[in-house]
């Protein structure tokens, strides 16, 4: 994974049902996005990434730093405003 211009962190500890819902979340309120495969890695974290017309958003469960968090090249707060 990459440096994006956002970084948004999401919990202090990896936790998978978060990401699901993180993910799920970001699906929901971003429109047109083109969604790639999770990649799993050895020690059990989890990436998806997620393509746009602005930018990449990754969203990261790592075992390795025990952390949730998203990166995007793009603000995502505009979209979770209500």
């Amino acid at each position: 994974m990459s440096e994006r211009n956002f970084h948004y962190n999401i919990c202090n500890q990896s936790d998978e049902e978060l990401f699901k819902k993180q993910c799920a979340a970001i699906e929901k309120h971003i429109p047109h996005l083109r969604k790639s495969k999770i990649l799993i890695d050895v020690d059990g974290s989890l990436f998806q990434e997620y393509r746009h017309s602005k930018g990449i958003i990754e969203v990261s469960n790592s075992h390795y730093i025990n952390a949730l968090y998203v990166d995007a090249d793009f603000d995502l707060l505009p979209y979770f405003k209500k």
